[in-house]
């Protein structure tokens, strides 16, 4: 409770002394929405157009673009913004799919929000925080699946402070197995100070994620009680801003879709992106869109805005229109169905893979949804292989890359190849080299035979025909695994 106390008198002091102005106008967003219902099909396919090109550019659309979007009626129009979400991502990032595992290390939460498995007053969520013998489990677990790339999951307590994600952050880089390692830890955790956002940078996280929940006021007043750290809006709506000014390379946003109106949230994500764009220079590095799911003592009953699949991936797709350089992820609570049908349609670029959210869960190898131990339940319980499988089978290019943030091309150095769209360049060969990689050390027959005889050769022959002089490297480095050499990259 002191620890809670204290951390919440210095909320209130920053609240009121803060010096970034607010970029959530409830009003404004309402109007924009408003303003652009029933669009004619001409506006409609010349945004379409305008997004197309602006994923060379690097421009996003403005609130009133995105919103004309949002408000499609015509399902052939919709047909067509799918299309140009296909071709947006390819376009940036290549057909490649980045892959990732969540690691949840601690639960124990000082709040109390409606909608969390972890909130405070659940008393069937059974409660820890991963030792440092435990955590190098987990992450021995995830070596021997192949996995390379890391998102830590944090609760908001004193047992899981900046001091504990600095240190675990330290453990699970320094955790090998058979001279393998993770080899990026991007982190999910609560808002900081600017002081402990540099403690956390200096043991190289990757991308540091903090998600509104919701952008809408009123509601997240009633998700998250009065007087709990997260009850406090504005500490952390400039979250993502207090880490850029603490230094932090890279920034995520991401909205609980099913607590507010989408049409709502998808226009403060875009207000945000563009309020870091303007302070700092560069928007998000990702965005994510969880939908609500149940949780140990959650009723969905008690949600009216659930989404539709429909309408969910709508938004995903004009997501991928509104912000073209932005990478995109689509996580395993979705079933595995639909999760596939969006990888065709909605301009995905990562997800996650193998995914076990409950604390100690990868070590257990338990399968299904344990909701004593996990925040919300999850659809798509595919391990790595086999998620890799339905990758390849599709022709897609599954990708374990981490080189951008070891060769320090991120924030200001990242940006720019993402806009231009010269950022599949880097994405196609080190992808190529990574799951080659996996395919070594970890793939099953089926996939080996798939990647061997048709991924390799197809994405290996697109860098010859554009590009020799680096299809030539790459295919020095491939040699250099097949004879023993790891992480090799560009």
């Amino acid at each position: 409770m002191s620890w809670t106390s204290e951390r919440f008198a210095r909320i209130k002091a920053w609240e009121a002394s803060r010096e970034f102005n607010d970029f959530i106008d409830d009003e404004a967003i309402y109007q924009t929405i408003n303003e652009t219902k029933n669009p004619s099909k001409e506006r409609v396919l010349a945004i379409i157009e305008k997004a197309r090109n602006n994923a060379t550019k690097g421009d996003m659309l403005s609130p009133e673009e995105t919103a004309t979007l949002l408000n499609i009626t015509d399902r052939a129009l919709w047909d067509e913004v799918f299309k140009a979400a296909t071709y947006i991502k390819e376009e940036v990032y290549g057909n490649r799919i980045v892959l990732f595992s969540p690691l949840y290390i601690s639960n124990p939460c000082v709040n109390n929000c409606q909608y969390c498995g972890f909130k405070s007053s659940n008393d069937s969520m059974s409660k820890k925080t991963l030792n440092h013998e435990e955590l190098e489990e987990e992450v021995k677990a995830l070596l021997d699946a192949g996995q390379k790339r890391l998102i830590a999951v944090y609760g908001e307590h004193p047992k899981s402070d900046y001091n504990y994600i600095a240190q675990s952050v330290r453990t699970i880089y320094s955790t090998k197995k058979e001279n393998t390692e993770i080899r990026r830890v991007n982190i999910n955790a609560a808002p900081m100070f600017e002081e402990e956002y540099r403690v956390i940078k200096a043991e190289g996280i990757g991308t540091y994620q903090v998600f509104q929940e919701t952008y809408h006021r009123e509601t997240y007043e009633k998700m998250h009680p009065k007087g709990t750290l997260k009850g406090e809006y504005d500490w952390r709506l400039f979250a993502l801003h207090r880490g850029l000014n603490a230094g932090l390379d890279d920034v995520a946003v991401g909205v609980l879709f099913g607590i507010y109106d989408w049409k709502f949230e998808v226009l403060a994500m875009l207000h945000h992106a563009m309020d870091l764009e303007r302070v700092f220079g560069i928007g998000p590095h990702t965005m994510s869109f969880p939908r609500i799911k149940r949780t140990s003592d959650t009723d969905l009953s008690e949600f009216p805005y659930a989404m539709s699949d429909e309408d969910f991936m709508r938004v995903v797709a004009v997501i991928r229109l509104m912000c073209p350089f932005t990478g995109t992820i689509l996580t395993a609570r979705e079933e595995p169905e639909l999760r596939d049908e969006m990888l065709k349609k909605c301009g995905i670029s990562q997800m996650d893979a193998g995914t076990n959210i409950g604390i100690g869960g990868y070590k257990k190898h338990e399968e299904g949804n344990d909701l004593s131990i996990q925040q919300f339940a999850i659809g798509d319980h595919r391990g790595i292989d086999e998620f890799i499988l339905s990758l390849i089978k599709e022709e897609r290019l599954p990708s374990f890359c981490t080189s951008c943030y070891r060769e320090g091309r991120t924030g200001c150095d990242f940006m720019p190849l993402a806009k231009n769209a010269s950022i599949k360049h880097l994405c196609i060969p080190n992808g190529i080299l990574t799951f080659k990689e996996y395919m070594r050390d970890y793939a099953s027959p089926e996939v080996k035979r798939i990647g061997e005889r048709i991924i390799i050769p197809k994405y290996l022959g697109m860098l010859r025909e554009n590009m020799p002089l680096l299809a030539d490297k790459v295919e020095d480095m491939l040699h250099g695994l097949e004879h023993g050499r790891n992480d090799c990259h560009l």
